[in-house]
């Protein structure tokens, strides 16, 4: 029997009204060098496009994910234990999680956290189909501010979030220890976090996943800009800016940006920004971690690595994080 819970977005700066996502572009292209928040890629359209780009062939981290829990999902599964409660923040289609339930011991719940409705409904029908004895409860919530979880419909050995993908690496170091301490105590203390993490390897490689030859990468960058002008009327015009994505190998991250091609003035609400030529916007970091650097940062949260899987050519690891005074107990 599937227990579902009413689904209501939570008001929150990542799906502000309209006058909370003009106030959030004028500060962001007010700064210097101007930022925009990485949320915005994904409107319909956005998560459209980024479910494409999973598809292209330099994209590796999606293929590597599904590789990695064809060959280890059981082996995650033992490591989990049996009555889990599983939380996915992010769930969005929720393919990689169907590996995981198959191999899971007799779970309790599965909760997807996933602040677009649309993709949400979608992942539900569908593993109610696939798992029709699974109690799941979905949650349309922003995954990176304090959630009120669902009570679960049986008491659970231990709450595991599920954080796959790299989402992880979309945040900069503090953000990303802020976000592992939530998580830490929301988890309780039987609980555990199991994360997606990609690993450091040749920077063309990691630069190519992000900038495909059928450009549908930059489609997706550049859709932010389209967004902006439907929601709050601004006036870009799209074949002014372009895409770029640059490995930093000394900050270990892909570093995206929104380039104007020219001197240029975009109205953003009442008022006018000025661009210069080749002036960027910063609209998202890609971290990459080698194993030690993933494991200092946990412990910076107050979590320790209890076990790690990777896929056959190390290019990408999904990683069992728990308290780090459990570890020590």
């Amino acid at each position: 029997m599937n227990t579902m819970q009413p689904c209501g977005i939570e008001d929150d700066d990542r799906q502000p009204p309209m006058n909370g996502l003009l106030e959030i572009a004028q500060r962001g292209l007010g700064l210097k060098p101007k930022r925009l928040p990485s949320w915005l890629f994904y409107d319909e359209r956005g998560s459209a496009l980024f479910e494409e780009i999973c598809e292209q062939p330099e994209y590796y981290l999606t293929r590597r994910e599904i590789a990695l829990m064809d060959e280890h999902a059981a082996s995650i599964a033992d490591s989990l234990g049996s009555d889990v409660r599983l939380v996915e923040y992010g769930s969005g289609n929720a393919r990689k999680t169907s590996q995981l339930l198959r191999q899971m011991h007799a779970p309790v719940a599965y909760v997807p956290v996933e602040i677009s409705p649309e993709p949400l409904h979608q992942s539900v029908e569908r593993l109610a189909r696939e798992f029709p004895s699974l109690p799941v409860q979905p949650l349309c919530a922003d995954f990176s501010k304090s959630l009120r979880l669902p009570i679960p419909p049986r008491a659970s050995r231990r709450t595991v979030v599920y954080f796959p993908g790299s989402t992880i690496g979309n945040f900069e170091s503090r953000e990303a220890v802020a976000l592992l301490r939530k998580i830490r105590n929301e988890m309780g203390d039987a609980g555990g976090i199991l994360v997606g993490v990609d690993l450091k390897k040749d920077p063309a490689v990691i630069e190519a996943a992000y900038n495909d030859r059928a450009g549908v990468t930059a489609a997706f960058t550049l859709n932010m800009l389209a967004r902006l002008n439907r929601e709050i009327g601004s006036d870009f015009v799209l074949s002014q800016f372009s895409h770029r994505a640059h490995y930093n190998p000394m900050a270990g991250r892909i570093e995206t940006h929104i380039v104007s091609r020219c001197a240029q003035q975009v109205k953003i609400g009442r008022a006018s920004v000025a661009f210069r030529e080749d002036e960027a916007i910063q609209v998202e970091y890609s971290c990459k971690y080698s194993v030690e650097d993933f494991a200092a940062m946990a412990a910076r949260a107050g979590l320790a690595v209890e076990r790690v899987w990777m896929d056959a050519k190390k290019m990408f690891s999904v990683q069992y994080l728990v308290r780090a005074s459990t570890v020590a107990r």
